[in-house]
């Protein structure tokens, strides 16, 4: 096995990261936020994805990071304007580097050529041939120092603010990140005049330099009227990596007499681009400026996983004592019951803990959608501006992992179908851009992430129109515009009049649905003509643990997901309504609403009638609600998920299972699930008989 493999894995996890840091400095400066920080992170990133591709022999990928680090560094020192078609080309190049990762990362270059075109307006930017990186990619095979020449006059100047003398010593780990005290020193001559002086006392005899060491340290003079802490970011970025003293001294007058022979410039002897190849990546210890900063570690998620499945069995252990204390009368404020109820506090505490470290924020997926969204906009020919809001917004890393399709057919759609064509737009008093808009937020022991845009809306006669000449509905169906909004999720509904590599083919949003159900969530539309359309996706914070309302329905125990219960209510005989065969419609405040008989429908023996039991009012997903009725409502309480599917199969209308306090095993109900299994027993064209006007 290559001794280097696991630490590729660890550089393009950081790989990861970095694109993602450098998407989102770019978005900035497309949107004119930008500032020198936000310039200076974009540049570190691609400079940090360079050095250690260097390290690994990555060449596609370090020439072409050459080429794209030299337009950022001329951005960042102001010779060059961050208009909108240099923005342009930047994040063409921000695609193509994250194509560079991508190419390397699977072990296969890039097609040769792919990246020509992208080289060459970075180097129309940058002033410099295309083939720059490749010219520069040769001193990357070896030490090839360059003698830097700094020339300072003769002519006296006035007395400067502050003389700063600076002791530069370079750690190999600095050379291996592929920084250069060349560009740190031309930095610094930025802010005034320097005088470098080269340390060579350290460097052996030619046949015992190792090209992975550092030999040389500087001296450097800096005469500027800056403050310390303008001198102090110069060296920011490698302040870990080397032995750096920056002092004040007091400046002396300057002397008439100098000597003939004195040298009036130093020979700096730093490399153009320094040696980055390592025989292996070593761990530098942070700079003890970041010691304040926030600080992480990696864990692999089986790991995580299995440290979620042991604290999801103490919370069952933990309910299983609390059952027997009770079967024994012991008093709850008895001190066993005092301890009990302490540690029943604790693990609710412990269990949050632990899934806090599963999630994570949902940036890392809602920062791929601006690429799409740029491609879609050039697919097409509109204008699109996407608005992300919530991006912070924290999500079990399970359902983050399972976002990104849903989320790319939602923008699609919202594109293609959804925003108007620039002239459309304006002929309808809209500005020529549209708008999409991506957010999250928590919101009810939920995460709710809605996709909505300015454009069209639905055109409901269409869809109508779509779907009976497909056959998913007949003629003559009355249907109210959310289920006409609906009917867009069927398996093979498109309203495209032809098929394109965007849409067409009738997938994308059955795959929307299909994933989201999945996960245990939602999915809502809202939809006004003329105005734009927002879809809502309502999906649980975690798939490990569930807040649930556990009920009896006869000889068994089954619990159903807080997050889709409406209310709970006693019906009254006079408002259970009978429908055709063997069913009923509850009058609940003058809106009628199908009755289910859960044991009936569940083949749970002993349960009571309607009029006997308890009515829970649920919301299903897109297709309003339905009253189930239940024996008996036992309890709230938080419970562990155990799946069906990886040990069983899907069973319709159950979502998985729990084990309860007295041990014994609890029916988690999927309500969707259930109104599917209703859905043919109650049309909907029945039920709007039974819909009072004005509801």
């Amino acid at each position: 096995m290559d001794p280097m493999e696991s630490i590729k894995q660890t550089f393009f996890q950081e790989c990861d990261e970095l694109l993602l840091a450098m998407e989102e400095g770019l978005i900035a400066i497309e949107n004119g936020e930008a500032d020198d920080e936000i310039i200076n992170a974009v540049f570190r990133a691609v400079h940090s994805i360079k050095g250690g591709g260097g390290a690994f022999g990555f060449e596609d990928l370090v020439a072409f990071a050459h080429v794209f680090e030299t337009v950022l560094d001329n951005l960042r020192s102001g010779k060059l304007k961050a208009g909108e078609e240099a923005v342009k080309v930047l994040l063409r190049a921000g695609d193509m580097l994250a194509d560079h990762v991508a190419a390397a990362r699977g072990g296969q270059p890039l097609p040769q050529g792919q990246d020509d075109d992208v080289k060459s307006e970075l180097g129309a930017l940058s002033g410099e041939p295309a083939g720059h990186g490749e010219e520069a990619l040769a001193d990357f095979e070896g030490l090839a120092f360059t003698p830097m020449r700094i020339e300072v006059s003769d002519t006296p100047v006035e007395t400067p603010a502050k003389i700063w003398r600076i002791a530069f010593a370079p750690h190999a780990a600095l050379y291996a990140k592929a920084n250069e005290p060349y560009l740190l020193m031309r930095e610094l001559a930025t802010l005034g005049k320097v005088e470098v002086v080269c340390d060579l006392s350290k460097l052996p005899a030619l046949d015992l330099v190792e090209t992975d060491q550092a030999y040389f340290a500087w001296t450097i003079t800096l005469e500027t009227d800056v403050a310390r802490e303008k001198v102090e970011e110069v060296f920011e970025f490698v302040a870990g990596d080397c032995e750096l003293e920056i002092a004040l001294v007091e400046p002396t007058p300057p002397t008439v007499e100098s000597s003939a022979g004195q040298e009036t410039h130093a020979m700096a002897c730093a490399a153009d681009n320094a040696p980055i190849r390592a025989a292996e990546k070593k761990e530098v210890p942070p700079a003890a400026s970041d010691s304040a900063a926030k600080q992480t570690i990696r864990v692999d998620l089986d790991k995580v996983d299995r440290l979620v499945n042991l604290v999801g069995e103490l919370v069952i252990t933990q309910a299983m004592l609390s059952q027997r204390v009770l079967e024994c009368d012991i008093p709850r404020t008895s001190s066993i019951g005092n301890g009990l109820a302490e540690l029943e506090h604790l693990m609710r505490d412990l269990q949050e803990s632990v899934m806090a470290i599963r999630t994570q924020p949902v940036k890392s997926i809602f920062q791929r959608m601006p690429r799409l969204v740029r491609e879609l906009a050039a697919q097409t020919n509109k204008k699109v501006r996407l608005v992300i809001e919530g991006e912070a917004t924290e999500v079990d890393k399970t359902v983050i992992e399972r976002l990104g399709e849903p989320l790319t057919h939602m923008i699609r759609n919202a594109i293609d179908h959804g925003l108007e064509t620039p002239e459309e737009r304006v002929a309808a008093g809209k500005p020529e851009e549209g708008t999409v808009t991506l957010s999250a937020e928590h919101r009810g022991g939920r995460i709710v992430i809605e996709v909505s845009d300015d454009g069209r809306g639905i055109n409901r006669p269409r869809v109508r129109e779509k779907a009976v000449e497909r056959g998913i509905i007949s003629a003559g169906a009355n249907l109210s515009d959310e289920e006409i909004d609906n009917l867009i999720f069927m398996p093979g509904f498109s309203t495209a009049s032809q098929v394109s590599n965007i849409s067409g083919r009738g997938v994308g949003m059955d795959v929307v649905r299909r994933n989201i159900v999945d996960l245990g969530g939602r999915i809502v539309i809202g939809s006004a003509p003329k105005q734009g359309s927002r879809f809502s996706l309502t999906l649980p914070l975690t798939l490990a643990v569930l807040d649930g309302m556990v009920v009896a329905v006869g000889d068994q125990t089954f619990v159903l997901p807080l997050a889709h219960i409406v209310e709970s209510l006693k019906p009254r005989q006079k408002d259970i309504h009978p429908f055709g065969r063997g069913r009923n419609l509850l009058n609940v405040r003058n809106s009628y609403v199908p009755l289910v008989n859960t044991g009936a429908l569940l083949g749970a023996n002993g349960a009571v009638d309607a009029a006997s039991g308890v009515v829970i009012l649920v919301e299903s997903q897109g297709t309003g609600r339905l009253a189930l009725a239940v024996d008996a409502i036992l309890g709230q309480r938080q419970v562990v998920i155990k799946g069906f599917e990886s040990n069983y199969q899907r069973i319709d209308g159950i979502a998985a299972a729990t084990i309860l306090g007295n041990g014994r095993v609890a029916l988690i109900l999927d309500v969707d699930g259930l109104v599917s299994r209703c859905r043919g027993e109650l049309s909907a064209a029945e039920l709007s008989e039974f819909r009072p006007t004005g509801t």
